[in-house]
């Protein structure tokens, strides 16, 4: 564990705290895999919804939404933990994928280079068409290579799983175990600085690896 965090940092841990500083304890391109799931509120404002506070609407506007000022950090911080060809999974919404997330790595050695879109079996929000999926757009820090850093050559860009509402972000476990078991080794370290429900630590926990993440609301300090 000391070549990887220089300070004190508990690993398979829900940590709580600010990813941010989480990040600054790990040392520099020393992570193979990172997944990022940005808490940012541009499509409700977009869509400009009048029920945050109502039913379905309510978890997520209760969550600490982050500026794009706070993404642009998180990922300079991300750009300096991972190793040379080491990949970032990125969550992002249809607005922020319509609207572009280029400029969110233009101070970074980060390039996307595919993406997944996550069919969630389950009717979302939209004002034209209704929300069904998400995407994860896959990163990857130069130098770009694949056939060295990608074994599994089965996942699909679109996946179907459906999941258990746990957290206002709740994430697909099994696409998760996949990018894992595809990027990293059994015992290395993946990281998830906006931890949320932890979906990553329970991946990590099933493929053997070692999961160090936190999230300022939930966990434990």
């Amino acid at each position: 564990m000391d070549e990887i965090t220089n300070q004190n940092l508990k690993v398979n841990f829900k940590n709580k705290c600010d990813g941010i500083e989480m990040l600054k304890k790990i040392e520099s391109n020393s992570l193979k895999a990172v997944f990022f799931d940005p808490q940012y509120r541009g499509v409700l404002d977009k869509l400009k919804y009048g029920n945050e506070g109502k039913q379905r609407g309510q978890a997520r506007a209760a969550l600490v939404q982050m500026s794009s000022e706070t993404i642009i950090n998180f990922l300079g911080e991300i750009n300096r933990v991972l190793c040379p060809s080491g990949y970032l999974f990125l969550w992002v919404d249809k607005f922020h994928l319509v609207e572009g997330v280029v400029s969110w790595f233009k101070e970074t050695s980060l390039e996307p280079v595919d993406m997944i879109t996550w069919n969630k079996q389950k009717i979302g929000m939209g004002y034209r068409t209704r929300r069904k999926s998400e995407y994860l757009v896959v990163v990857q820090k130069l130098p770009k290579s694949a056939k060295a850093t990608w074994t599994i050559h089965n996942i699909p860009d679109v996946w179907d799983e459906s999941v258990k509402k746990e957290h206002a972000h709740s994430k697909p476990i099994e696409l998760q175990k996949q990018l894992i078991l595809a990027v990293t080794n059994e015992g290395d370290y993946v990281c998830d600085p906006a931890a949320g429900g932890y979906s990553v630590f329970e991946a990590c926990k099933q493929t053997k690896r070692n999961f160090i993440g936190c999230d300022i609301e939930f966990g434990e300090e």
